[in-house]
């Protein structure tokens, strides 16, 4: 019997709740974690159903990066080296591009410990909530490895750059309110209310209309590569596209009745 290292749980508003399962290690990553990730990660992506997806961690980590106690870099590609080694990596990284890619919104709930590709993981969700203990770091240095699963593009990205190679060069652990102070997460709360607070943004963002919530990420996915002038052309299309649904219309009759909208994805 396979042991679940990653669970995934998805209610009635089509918000998708995944937990890594490895609490003992602070749910570090081995490869048959990323493996089920992998796996988790893409069916959340090809379901049109969902419309939020929460990650979290069991226990008192989100998760702590590779597990060193199996060798170096967590050894997730086990005795392969070089090339095979870094084909065999990439894959396994292929799980922060689906958490940065898949239409619906993704969210990391930080509930503890988030360093190594734990914190690459959080860097590549659309939004980040922290508990008031929770702890992190880069800390690629002090493990002889110079940074996976993107860390090293998606944080610059939501600290600046500066502060993105302070964090890694230094390999500096920091709390929950040094993180809020550079905008790596949105909010802090206690640990006991954490998911709560997670799941009531998760139900707003489930509310809202699907179609443009979806066109909102392509254009924002969209601006970390195009130009100004090829920004306004995607925003010109989407936002016509959206212009023309039933829930457009529908919003427009709820502010001049001054009433909540009810929105139904056309």
């Amino acid at each position: 019997m396979v042991t679940e290292l990653v669970t995934s749980e998805i209610d009635h508003a089509g918000i998708a709740l995944v937990t890594l399962n490895r609490p003992e290690k602070l749910n570090t990553m081995t490869a048959d974690l990323l493996e089920q990730a992998h796996k988790v990660f893409s069916q959340l992506a090809q379901n049109p159903a969902v419309k939020v997806v929460i990650l979290t961690g069991a226990g008192r980590g989100f998760c702590a990066g590779g597990d060193l106690s199996q060798g170096p870099g967590g050894a997730v590609t086990g005795s392969l080296r070089g090339n095979a080694a870094a084909a065999q990596l990439r894959t396994y990284m292929e799980t922060a591009a689906l958490l940065h890619t898949m239409p619906a919104v993704t969210i990391a709930a930080i509930n503890g410990a988030c360093a190594g590709a734990g914190l690459s993981w959080a860097c590549a969700t659309d939004l980040r909530f922290a508990a008031d203990h929770a702890r992190f770091n880069a800390a690629f240095r002090d493990a002889g490895l110079s940074g996976d699963f993107g860390g090293t593009w998606t944080l610059p990205r939501i600290v600046g750059f500066g502060r993105a190679r302070e964090k890694y060069l230094l390999s500096e652990p920091f709390d929950a309110h040094e993180a809020l102070r550079i905008g790596l997460v949105s909010e802090i709360c206690p640990a006991e209310q954490l998911l709560e607070r997670v799941h009531t943004i998760a139900r707003g963002l489930a509310e809202a209309p699907p179609i443009a919530l979806r066109l909102m990420k392509r254009n924002l996915l969209e601006s970390e590569y195009t130009s100004f002038d090829q920004a306004l052309d995607s925003e010109a299309v989407r936002h016509s596209r959206c212009a023309g649904t039933e829930d457009a219309a529908e919003a427009a009759k709820a502010f001049v009745a001054k009433r909540p909208p009810v929105f139904v994805g056309r």
